[in-house]
């Protein structure tokens, strides 16, 4: 299930080239299961932390096969609405999102 209208794209192939801009991001597995959704102040720096470690300490999100991103100014409202509209739609959060 695609959240963003951004296509699908392979983690590693292009995670590396995301510009240095605020936005959000959906992470989805082989299965292109929704298993996250984040937002950074700078995606390139977001992603580039995550190639560099590869999720580390994060063995939900070391799942990642296919990501998305939407680049918004106002990254934390946009978080918020795509995680409520996921939560309506699913009854749940996404995977890596649900801490409870």
């Amino acid at each position: 299930m695609e959240i963003l209208d951004d296509k699908l794209r392979v983690w590693l192939q292009s995670a590396k080239f995301v510009k240095s801009k605020p936005g959000v991001y959906v992470l989805y597995d082989k299965n292109k299961d929704v298993i996250y959704i984040g937002e950074s102040e700078n995606l390139q720096n977001q992603f580039t932390k995550y190639v560099d470690s590869n999720f580390e300490n994060d063995t939900c999100k070391q799942k990642t096969h296919t990501y998305q991103r939407e680049f918004v100014e106002n990254q934390k409202e946009r978080k918020k609405q795509l995680l409520e509209d996921f939560k309506n739609k699913n009854g749940n959060l996404p995977l890596c999102n649900d801490v409870s």
